[in-house]
Formats: C-alpha cells, sequence, structure tokens
C-alpha cells in the first residue's frame, strides 16, 4: 500500500489525527489523551494491522515532552510513525502501549529513567540503568555538575 493510501485510512480510522506526509512515512499526531486508543486501532484494524512496535523515542521541548512511536505491519510490510506531546513538562505522564506491545516495556523503561516520562498501566516502570540520584539526564534542564554528560 502507498503512502497516500495508508494516510486515507488512518484519517478515516483516527479522525481528529493531524496526518502529515514525511519524506519516508505518513506521520500521525494525536494528543496524549487519545495516544493508546489511536496505537489500538491502528494495531487491530485489518487494514493497518501494525503489530510490530519497531521504537519509541523520547524528546524534551523545553515547554513540554514528546514520544514518537515507529510502527510496521509484518502482513502488509507498511510504516507508520505516531507522535504525541505531553501536556507539559513538570509531570510528564502517558498511558502505557505494553498491552498493545510487550517490546514496550523495556523501550518505555528506559525512557523514563532518562527523561522522567511516566507511563500510566506499565506493569514495572523503574529506573533501568541509573539510580535516582541522578535525575533525568536527557532533559534540557538537567544539571550536570561533574561534567559527566557533555552537550
Amino acid at each position: 500500500m502507498d503512502k497516500e493510501k495508508l494516510a486515507e485510512i488512518v484519517k478515516s480510522l483516527i479522525p481528529g489525527a493531524e496526518i502529515k506526509q514525511g519524506k519516508n512515512y505518513v506521520e500521525v499526531s494525536v494528543g496524549n489523551a487519545d495516544l493508546f486508543s489511536a496505537a489500538m486501532i491502528l494495531r487491530d484494524n485489518p487494514e493497518t494491522l501494525f503489530d510490530f512496535l519497531i521504537s519509541i523515542s523520547g524528546t524534551d521541548y523545553a515547554s513540554d515532552m514528546g514520544l514518537v512511536y515507529h510502527l510496521e505491519s509484518t502482513k502488509f510490510r507498511h510504516m507508520i510513525v505516531l507522535k504525541t506531546r505531553t501536556s507539559g513538562r513538570d509531570n510528564p505522564v502517558i498511558d502505557s502501549v505494553c498491552g498493545l506491545w510487550k517490546s514496550a516495556e523495556f523501550l518505555e523503561r528506559e525512557i523514563y529513567d532518562l527523561l522522567g516520562i511516566k507511563f500510566n498501566n506499565h506493569p514495572d516502570l523503574r529506573r533501568l540503568f541509573l539510580d535516582s540520584s541522578w535525575g533525568f539526564p536527557l532533559r534540557k534542564d538537567y544539571v550536570d555538575d561533574i561534567n559527566i554528560v557533555s552537550k
């Protein structure tokens, strides 16, 4: 399926989403409250069947935090990017997609550890690499007094 047809299908499935034709992928942006339902629709709809979560990336936009999900359909061999942003940066929280893709469990823990984004309903949300004394080193407001993390 080409990107234009995929974008049309996604627009009909998730009417409130912002759809953009990226250079390589169709990009779908949804509000953080709609992330889980949009992800479930993309995974379960017979026309899309995004059954494989390739990656999740967390981003600090200074005013809020963002998440980028790369999804693939192993049946149809098409890919999509699903994006969302938190409502702020003081206590960034988003719903976990672990219930949809088991691979999200590790990826969400990594994002929590490095950016401090919390995931509702995550089965084991705890630090992965660092202890709590570190703070969240990939945040733009992270203070590194001893210069371990170079920018």
